[in-house]
């Protein structure tokens, strides 16, 4: 079984993140029925559903029915928000059976706002009430070495609603129970366009513990595909059994496993090359 994947719901955003490569794709969300076979595809196969790979998911109208969909599947559902409308769409997630939620709080000054002081607010209230009914809570500042002049401004607007002392951890705090901040450096998105590194050694998890499905069922290896350019088949005309064993996932999957990079999109990824996330296995 793969532990995760990253399902896009909708490739469609309501922010312009700096940090963002976006998409190519054209605007697309899932329909009830495709979300229904994807899911049906998918169950047995993966255990934790995400929420997450482009666009933002709380800008789907059947968001908290896929979420209850996914529970009653046996699917674990996490759902990753920028959180800018969680004031109006957070509390029809809280009795959905969301195992955990990852706000990226980066997003904020990624997109240049000032006086943050509402988004905060609005993001630590909704967190408490989250946690207090067992929902997991991560507050993301993914930019270190970036985009991170407001961070020291940000914890003191959490300071408001959960004071310290915080329990220090090995990627950032531990608030108070099931809410917590974690800290990553920035990163270069892969690139079709970019020139490769020229790393000697390149290994990922892609296939291994994770794979992605974008919206028009297209599977990919990983969250950071963005345009589909390692497209290795899709849900909706084949079974993932039958993607996974096509002779260009096991070429990826054999290459990590020699630490060798097959895919042109690989040798061009800051996170795996040049931030060597992942440790080799």
């Amino acid at each position: 079984m793969i532990s995760r994947c990253y399902l896009e719901i909708t490739n469609v955003c309501n922010l312009d993140c700096l940090f963002c490569p976006k998409t190519k794709r054209k605007g697309r969300s899932l329909s009830m029925d495709e979300f229904d076979r994807l899911t049906d595809s998918l169950r047995g196969e993966v255990k934790f559903l995400y929420f997450h790979l482009m666009g933002e998911p709380l800008m789907h109208r059947h968001l908290k029915d896929f979420l209850v969909m996914a529970r009653e599947k046996g699917f674990v559902p996490v759902l990753t928000t920028n959180g800018t409308l969680i004031d109006r769409r957070g509390e029809e997630l809280l009795e959905s059976g969301l195992h955990k939620i990852q706000i990226s709080l980066h997003s904020h000054e990624g997109n240049g706002k000032e006086h943050p002081e509402e988004y905060v607010g609005h993001i630590m209230q909704y967190a408490l009430r989250a946690a207090r009914l067992g929902t997991i809570v991560v507050l993301r500042l993914w930019n270190q070495g970036g985009l991170d002049s407001a961070n020291e401004y940000l914890q003191k607007l959490m300071e408001q609603y959960v004071p310290r002392p915080w329990t220090e951890r090995y990627d950032g705090w531990k608030l108070t129970e099931n809410i917590y901040l974690e800290y990553d450096g920035v990163f270069e998105w892969p690139d079709a366009e970019r020139e490769e590194y020229g790393a000697e050694e390149v290994f990922c998890y892609a296939l291994r513990n994770q794979i992605g499905v974008l919206v028009d069922g297209t599977v990919v290896p990983c969250c950071l595909d963005h345009d589909g350019d390692i497209a290795l088949g899709n849900l909706f005309e084949q079974s993932l059994t039958e993607i996974l064993v096509s002779s260009r996932a096991k070429a990826l999957y054999e290459g990590f496993s020699r630490h060798i990079a097959t895919e042109p999109l690989c040798r061009r990824c800051g996170y795996a090359t040049v931030a060597k996330r992942f440790r080799k296995t």
